[in-house]
C-alpha cells in the first residue's frame, strides 16, 4: 500500500500532530487483496468455545453444534480441479464422498454473532490458512474486479473453504456475478459458508433471509443448509447506553494525546470517502489506534450513507475506537433511510459505531 507522505508519516510521540484519514489515498495491489482474505483482527481469536449462546435462544446452541460438525467434515486430502469430491475429498476408490449440503448459510439479524460463528468455522476447518479464504461479499466482488473472473476462479479453486460474510442480496448484478463464481468453485470442490443481508422490502423485525438467499443464488441452493440464528444484538445485551458525544475540544485534545490517532472533520471525511474506492477502506485505517471525529451530523444522502457503512465495518473489524463530537451516532441516518431497503445495513452501522464509542471512552482524560 502507498499513501500520501503526510498520511504515512509515523507519530513520534503523544502530543504530535494527529494523522488524518482525509490525507490518505491508499493504493492496494491485487495480491494484498488475496493475502488478506482471512478473518479480520477483531475475530483473530474467536472460536466456537468463545461464542456465548443466549440461554433463551436454543437456535444459537444448535448452530454451534452444526458448524462444529461441518468443520470436522472438511478433513481429508484435497485433490485437484473439478474432480474433487464433496468438501474437498478426492474421488478415489478409497475415499467416500459424504452426503448432504456442501455449504452452510447463517440466517439471522444483525448482532446475533453470525460473523463470530463464521470466523470460528474458518479457524476450526482442518486446513492450512492458505487453503481457506474469508471475506465480505464486497471484498469478494473487489477481488473479481482486481483479478478478473477467470483468475479469481483459478486462485480460489484450490481452497478447501470459502467464507463469505454479509452476502449483499440487495445488489442483483453483483449477486449474479458471485453466484456464477460460487458455482465454479463448488464444481472444483470448494466448501462454502455464508451470512447475508436481506433483500429490500424484506427487512421487518423477526423476518429472515433464508428463502431469499437460496433463491438469489439459484442453482446453488441445494448445496446450502440454512441455519437460523435467533436473538438480540449482543452488543447491547446488558451493556450501558452509548456515551454521549464529547465536545470538539475534548475530541481534539484526545487526538493529540493518543499515539496513532487520527483527527478529521466529519463532513470533510464524508466527502473524502467518495474519492476512495470502498475496497481500500481497510487500507485507509492501517495503523490507526483511534479515530477522532468532530462535527458529526446526519448523513445527507444514501450513497454517502452506504460508504459510511463500509467504513464502520472496517473500523469495527479492526477494533479501532471512535471518539466523536456533534450528533450521536443513532441519528446519523434519516427515518426514510432506516425504513428503506438498506435498513439492516444502517442499523448494523449504528450498532457497530456505538460499540466503538464505548471502546473510545477510556481515552478521554477525566
Amino acid at each position: 500500500m502507498s499513501s500520501s507522505t503526510a498520511a504515512s508519516r509515523p507519530r513520534s510521540a503523544a502530543g504530535a500532530a494527529p494523522l488524518s484519514l482525509c490525507a490518505r489515498e491508499p493504493r492496494v495491489p491485487a495480491d494484498r487483496l488475496v493475502a488478506e482474505m482471512v478473518p479480520p483482527p477483531r475475530f483473530d481469536s474467536v472460536r466456537f468455545a468463545t461464542y456465548l449462546p443466549d440461554a433463551n435462544q436454543p437456535s444459537q446452541t444448535k448452530a454451534v453444534r452444526v458448524l462444529e460438525g461441518f468443520a470436522a467434515g472438511l478433513g481429508g486430502a484435497p485433490s485437484g480441479g473439478g474432480r474433487r469430491g464433496f468438501l474437498g475429498f478426492g474421488r478415489s476408490r478409497a475415499a467416500r464422498v459424504p452426503a448432504g449440503p456442501r455449504g452452510v448459510y447463517l440466517d439471522g439479524g444483525y448482532g446475533v454473532g453470525k460473523t463470530h460463528l463464521l470466523a470460528s468455522l474458518w479457524h476450526a476447518a482442518p486446513a492450512e490458512p492458505a487453503l481457506k479464504a474469508f471475506g465480505t461479499f464486497v471484498e469478494l466482488t473487489n477481488l473479481v474486479g482486481a483479478l478478473g473472473f477467470q483468475e479469481t476462479v483459478r486462485t480460489l479453486s484450490g481452497h478447501r473453504l470459502l467464507c463469505i460474510d454479509e452476502f449483499e442480496l440487495d445488489d442483483p448484478g453483483d449477486t449474479v456475478l458471485v453466484s456464477t463464481l460460487l458455482g465454479r468453485l463448488v464444481d472444483a470442490g470448494v466448501a462454502l459458508a455464508a451470512t447475508s443481508n436481506t433483500l429490500p422490502g424484506k427487512l421487518g423485525e423477526g423476518r429472515f433471509a433464508a428463502v431469499d438467499f437460496l433463491r438469489e443464488i439459484q442453482g446453488l441452493s441445494a448445496h446450502f443448509r440454512p441455519l437460523r440464528i435467533d436473538g438480540e444484538d449482543y452488543r447491547h445485551r446488558g451493556l450501558p447506553e452509548a456515551p454521549a458525544p464529547f465536545t470538539d475540544a475534548q475530541v481534539t485534545q484526545t487526538a493529540y494525546a493518543t499515539e496513532g490517532a487520527s483527527l478529521d472533520d466529519f463532513p470533510r471525511l464524508l466527502d473524502h470517502l467518495a474519492k476512495v474506492h470502498p475496497s481500500r477502506y481497510g487500507a485507509l485505517t492501517d495503523g490507526l489506534r483511534a479515530v477522532c471525529l468532530t462535527g458529526v451530523r446526519a448523513v445527507p444522502d444514501q450513497a454517502t450513507a452506504l460508504r459510511l457503512v463500509v467504513l464502520a465495518d472496517r473500523l469495527y473489524d479492526r477494533e479501532v475506537p471512535v471518539l466523536a463530537s456533534g450528533l450521536p451516532f443513532d441519528v446519523l441516518f434519516s427515518e426514510e433511510m432506516l425504513n428503506g431497503g438498506y435498513r439492516k445495513k444502517y442499523f448494523r452501522a449504528i450498532s457497530r459505531l456505538t460499540a466503538l464509542t464505548r471502546d473510545a471512552k477510556p481515552l478521554v482524560a477525566a
